[in-house]
This record gives structure tokens, C-alpha cells and sequence, in this order.
């Protein structure tokens, strides 16, 4: 099986002492491909020398995640934007709502995935959005915006059957990863009734790492477990899931 993992962040600390152990243990599972997501001005340098070290395999993103907006979210958008104006990236992201942690600063997550939104569409790249406690906050900003250019991702999807098929009808995709092999976790109640073109694998490491690895640090090669999964959920072939999701996530990244 040849897989993409959509979202991953192998720049983390988490990989300080094993990184290139990971990314081979990857590639020996299969697992070619690597987007990764920013966080904010602290995760940069980081995730974009990972990418020089191992640039056959990893792929950055550039954004703000929404739990790192604070009241200088002002200039981390700014660095955000002259990133994008240097160079090229796959997407912008992540990005979007995150009302798990803090409700207080929901205004500012607003405006800050507003501009990002604009960014996306400036730059003709697709949005990797998270959406944490904040699945309606976040598509509300996306169906004002939508006008046919967007496109992007819902990541680490486990919402209901009915925020799928809006996700749908905003023609983005659904990001699927560790939580759908949770025994409550989901999936079995949305999945079954997506098409594969819809849907994108990803890990979210060092979080959220499937059965039989729950509760410790994930890592890219355990996307072999969350396609399989997938498959059993959609009653298909482990090799037809990588297939169509490497192919989903090769023309959405334009990678």
C-alpha cells in the first residue's frame, strides 16, 4: 500500500530524539507522503526543516492554528501572509475554530480564519481546518466565503452524518484518522455513506494514535491501521482506500 498521511506533525518535540527513525518507519509502511500542518511562528522553523532534510516525503502547510490565537494574532497572521508571499505551500492550515480550550477569544478566531480564508484564496490553495467544539462556527465562515474557489479539508472529521454531507456540499473533504478506529468514536455512522473521493487519511501525530496504540504518542506509520479500518467501514479493499486517498490528497495539495 502506498499512503499519504493529509496531517501530520512530525516536526513536533515529540519526534526530537527518533524523527528519522519515524519518517522510516513510514516509508516502510508504506506511508510516501506527509503534509504537514503549522501551528504558529514557533513551529515554523522546525516543520520547514523537516521538509529540507526529507523532501521526497514532507510537505508544509502555512497557517495559524486557532488555539494559538491570542492578542498578537495580528502579527503571527503577518508572518503567516509573508511565508506565503516567499514561497510555495501546500495549503493553508491549519487553521479554523477551537472552542475546546478557551470560548473567550471566539471573536478573534473569527477574524483570524477570515483572513486566512482570504489567503487561501489569494494564493489558490486549499484550507485545513480544525474545527474542535466548533464544527457550525467554522463551516458558517466557510459557506459565507465559499464562492467556487474553495477547497481544503475538514480534518480529524467525527462530526455527525448531517455535518458530512455539509462538509460535501462546501466541496471540501473529510480528513479521517485515529478516532475512527475508537470503539466510540464515530465513523461507523458517517462513513458508510461517503464516496471515496470525499475522504482523505491522516494521523494528526503525535495525537489521537489509533487502536491498538491508544493513549501513546502517534506516528505516520500507524496509517496503515486507520485505512484498514476505513475499508472494513466501507466494506473495501485496504489497497482500493490508499489508492483513492493518496490520489484525493495528491490533487488537492497539487503535490
Amino acid at each position: 500500500m502506498q499512503l499519504t498521511d493529509s496531517h501530520a506533525h512530525i516536526y513536533s518535540e515529540q519526534f526530537k530524539t527518533d524523527r528519522d527513525e519515524a519518517l522510516h518507519r513510514a516509508y516502510e509502511a508504506g506511508v510516501t507522503t506527509i503534509v504537514m500542518p503549522n501551528i504558529d511562528h514557533t513551529s515554523i522553523d522546525g516543520m520547514l526543516e523537516t521538509e529540507v532534510r526529507f523532501p521526497q516525503q514532507c510537505f508544509s502547510m502555512m497557517g495559524l492554528h486557532p488555539c494559538s490565537v491570542g492578542k498578537d494574532f495580528e502579527r503571527e497572521l503577518y508572518l503567516v501572509e509573508e511565508w506565503l508571499d516567499k514561497r510555495p505551500f501546500a495549503a493553508v492550515g491549519e487553521c479554523g475554530i477551537d472552542l475546546y480550550w478557551d470560548k473567550t477569544t471566539l471573536a478573534q478566531q473569527q477574524e483570524a480564519l477570515r483572513v486566512q480564508v482570504a489567503l487561501a484564496k489569494k494564493h489558490s490553495l486549499p484550507l485545513v481546518l480544525h474545527t474542535r467544539d466548533a464544527f457550525q462556527e467554522t463551516a458558517d465562515i466557510i459557506e459565507a466565503a465559499q464562492d467556487g474557489t474553495l477547497t481544503g479539508v475538514f480534518h480529524c472529521f467525527s462530526g455527525t452524518p448531517e455535518e458530512a454531507a455539509r462538509v460535501l456540499r462546501l466541496g471540501f473533504k473529510l480528513g479521517i484518522g485515529g478516532v475512527a478506529t475508537f470503539k466510540n468514536g464515530g465513523a461507523d455512522k458517517f462513513l458508510p455513506d461517503i464516496a471515496l473521493e470525499h475522504l482523505l487519511l491522516e494521523t494528526d501525530c503525535p495525537y489521537l494514535a489509533p487502536v491498538p496504540h491508544r493513549g501513546k504518542r502517534n506516528e505516520p506509520s500507524y496509517l496503515p491501521l486507520i485505512a484498514r479500518r476505513v475499508a472494513e467501514l466501507l466494506r473495501k479493499d485496504p489497497e482500493e482506500i490508499a489508492e483513492a486517498t493518496t490520489r484525493n490528497a495528491r490533487e488537492l495539495f497539487k503535490l
